[in-house]
């Protein structure tokens, strides 16, 4: 049989993702944020610079185009570790673009352009200022303040051949007009880039294809320019835990650059997860990245940001692709028993763990069949009879949980010298 016989997609029932890349400036990209904007986490653990260059040379590998390097403006120790992390890329010839948050003002800017005149290599300076009501009104700020504001940072960047992408803080709650006015001025200066955010996890996926809808659309063309000119980037979060859906949308309606995190890290609930979009537009069929490495990615920033990883976390959590459940265990065992690889990753799981670099795992407790017991022992080079089957069989109906592996063999082990 045909492996596209064996599943159904509803998801493609009056579907089409297109997108006319000659509207586009290129194909859809990613930026990590993980090193900068995920490092807000209250829980976060800043990364030694040997870590934080481990981790960039997982982006690399993984093809994720743009990476924010972290934010001058916090001061020396900072700036140290951008520097030696543009050394890296400069060194390795990596393909990476980096980039670093900067505010709108001179001084976070400035650091920029000796580095670019150090390293020989562009560094995006990606100038963020509020615009939503409720900012303006807790700041005391007015748009003439916001847009002059923004006037002064895009073009002392501009001037000093500082690639710049203006970022409007909470841009989902923003006004029509308020929006329109100030990306129109950056795009007068010479801001080739603009990234629309979610900054409080406000948005709804329909809010995100009627915010960027009304980006391209109008206030695009309204300011004399085509839409392959400028580069939209899309930056979400995950306060309401539409972070990963969110993005999708953001990709479906045509941003060109799709931001996130490693595991979603970053500031409150955090960011959207970058890893978790990158499993979705590749099952989707929009990306072809290798992610074979993603996994290994996750586990290392999980290791050296100290922020957790619930083991119920899609695709990269401990619990992921692990089953201890006779019905499913068997289906599985059953598919694998066939040698079908293809069909045991899919036959209970809607992601295939064998494109992270992962693989079904079966375990043993309460719920467990005859048939996990046996797949578990087979495994493992076990002698299977009857009676360690039923032995090991009545000791799992017995556990309030799964077992650990070293539970188990020390329950064969034990068996087997009795």
């Amino acid at each position: 049989m045909k492996e596209s016989d064996l599943i159904y997609d509803w998801n493609v029932v009056n579907y089409d993702f297109s997108r006319d890349e000659s509207n586009h400036p290129h194909p859809i990209w990613f930026d990590d944020e993980t090193l900068r904007d995920g490092l807000q986490s209250p829980s976060a653990r800043n990364p030694t610079i040997e870590e934080k260059i481990e981790l960039l040379t997982y982006m690399e590998k993984l093809g994720i185009q743009k990476v924010d390097l972290g934010l001058p403006g916090a001061g020396p120790f900072h700036i140290g570790h951008i520097d030696a992390m543009l050394t890296h890329i400069v060194e390795n010839d990596y393909q990476i673009r980096p980039g670093c948050a900067v505010r709108t003002v001179v001084s976070d800017i400035e650091p920029l352009v000796d580095l670019q005149a150090k390293h020989g290599m562009q560094i995006q300076a990606s100038a963020f200022l509020g615009t939503s009501p409720i900012r303006q009104y807790a700041e005391n700020w007015t748009m003439e303040r916001i847009i002059s504001t923004a006037e002064k940072a895009v073009s002392f960047a501009v001037d000093n051949d500082i690639p710049v992408m203006f970022v409007t803080e909470d841009t989902t709650r923003s006004k029509p007009e308020d929006i329109k006015a100030v990306y129109t001025r950056a795009i007068e200066l010479g801001a080739d880039r603009i990234c629309v955010c979610d900054t409080c996890g406000h948005v709804t996926p329909n809010g995100v294809k009627q915010l960027l809808t009304f980006i391209q659309d109008e206030v695009i063309p309204d300011a004399g320019v085509k839409r392959r000119d400028i580069e939209v980037n899309w930056h979400g979060h995950q306060d309401r835990g539409l972070g990963v859906a969110n993005n999708l949308a953001a990709a479906e309606v045509g941003a060109d650059v799709i931001h996130g995190t490693a595991l979603g890290i970053g500031e409150r609930a955090g960011n959207a997860p970058l890893d978790q979009t990158l499993v979705n537009l590749s099952l989707m069929g929009v990306i072809n990245n290798d992610l074979t490495l993603l996994n290994e990615y996750m586990l290392k920033a999980h290791e050296y940001v100290e922020v957790a990883l619930p083991r119920n976390y899609p695709v990269f959590g401990k619990d992921a692709f692990e089953t201890g459940t006779g019905v499913h265990a068997s289906a599985v065992v059953k598919a694998m028993k066939k040698g079908d690889h293809w069909l045991a990753d899919r036959v209970y799981s809607g992601v295939p763990a064998a494109d992270y670099g992962l693989q079904q795992v079966i375990r043993i407790g309460h719920m467990s069949g005859r048939s996990n017991i046996v797949w578990w022992l087979e495994q493992r080079g076990y002698e299977v009879s009857d009676d360690l089957v039923a032995h090991l069989f009545e000791i799992a109906k017995s556990q309030r949980r799964l077992m650990p592996d070293d539970e188990v063999k020390t329950a064969v082990d034990e068996f087997l010298a009795s």
